[in-house]
């Protein structure tokens, strides 16, 4: 029982170092002209991954993006710096822009939800 009581202890610590942010803007996604360039990460892109590039997110950090016209999610991990254009949050990759029916659309209103870690 007081192992139980530990580990509840331990888990819901965890938990409360952690804050959850939620943002709003525009999300776009790559052109196929990218597929095989280096990222600002280092990694070599690739439009059949779930990933994005964000301006000021660390690179590794989980981000959920919502479609505000649609309600469809997807979950990527940053691993690139952008979008430069005006007015736009995150640029995804093709694979996760059709996972919330965006690919084709250009730009959509979006929601991105990612946890803020708390130095301990």
């Amino acid at each position: 029982m007081q192992l139980l009581a530990l580990i509840s202890l331990v888990i819901s610590s965890f938990f409360l170092q952690q804050d959850t942010i939620y943002k709003t803007g525009k999300a776009t996604y790559y052109a196929s002209k990218f597929e095989g360039r280096r990222t600002t990460s280092g990694e070599k892109f690739r439009n059949h991954k779930f990933t994005a590039a964000h301006k000021t997110l660390p690179f590794g950090t989980k981000v959920i993006v919502t479609n505000l016209n649609n309600g469809k999610s997807v979950e990527v991990e940053i691993n690139d710096r952008g979008p430069f254009g005006k007015g736009l949050m995150i640029d995804l990759s093709q694979a996760a822009a059709k996972e919330i029916g965006l690919f084709g659309k250009g730009i959509v209103p979006c929601r991105i939800s990612y946890v803020l870690k708390k130095a301990k």
